[in-house]
């Protein structure tokens, strides 16, 4: 569907840096590993493959927390890549209860399509960065933590995969179809393309990466992002 995707240059970012995960188009792909599917009954959202959309060039970055919390957390993540759902699933619930709602901690969302799949890693994408841009980052965390909890109900699901896209968003407020016409016609690219060109530039070549006050942390589990941020307090 994305033909103007560049993936020679997909490519070439991925020979050396920060490895967490995901590494590559294709990995864990198939795996059933990335978050339960759903058995909901999903709204039949009625988008053309190839929608004419205005795309939109730049979006806040995606915070929860105190912004003017002493420590920034940055994390990076591919919708399809089941590492990131295991993060989002297992590590992030645990740095909200214990950083986040405390106020200790400006957590950040950054976007980073590497793509682990050619269609899913920019279409969930794109589709939650619209439910941001209608609604507002609390709704951007909650639909990105659903997406990663039922990864399964969209990767590889066809057209249905845009319908649970659609159906997420709806339940949330926002409007079905506006949302998968993003998705399917990559209206938030430029804002993509920019958060990923800043990873790379940052270093990261796998997913999940998690910086810490601007260091990555030696691995995106729990113990080592919590350390990292205890010592960013102390100092």
């Amino acid at each position: 569907m994305r033909t103007r995707r560049d993936v020679l240059a997909t490519a070439s970012a991925l020979g050396a840096g920060l490895l967490a995960g995901c590494t590559s188009s294709g990995d864990g792909e198939s795996t059933g590993s990335g978050g339960s599917t759903t058995t909901r009954d999903l709204l039949d959202v009625d988008v053309p493959d190839d929608p004419d959309v205005e795309t939109v060039d730049s979006l806040p970055t995606p915070v929860r927390g105190d912004p003017d919390a002493a420590v920034t957390v940055q994390a990076f993540e591919d919708y399809a890549c089941p590492h990131c759902a295991t993060y989002s699933n297992e590590v992030v619930p645990r740095l909200v209860e214990s950083y986040v709602d405390p106020g200790e901690v400006r957590y950040e969302h950054h976007d980073f399509p590497l793509p682990v799949n050619e269609e899913w890693s920019w279409a969930a994408a794109n589709a939650a960065r619209a439910v941001q841009d209608a609604l507002d980052d609390a709704a951007f965390f909650e639909y990105a933590a659903t997406l990663f909890a039922h990864q399964d109900a969209y990767v590889g699901a066809g057209a249905t995969g845009y319908d649970y896209l659609g159906t997420v968003a709806d339940d949330l407020g926002a409007d079905a179809t506006t949302v998968v016409r993003a998705a399917k016609g990559g209206a938030y690219d430029p804002v993509l393309e920019a958060d990923r060109q800043a990873g790379r530039d940052m270093g990261v070549r796998g997913t999940p990466t998690v910086f810490v006050d601007g260091t990555a942390t030696d691995d995106p589990g729990y113990d080592a992002i919590s350390s990292a941020i205890d010592d960013a307090r102390s100092a």
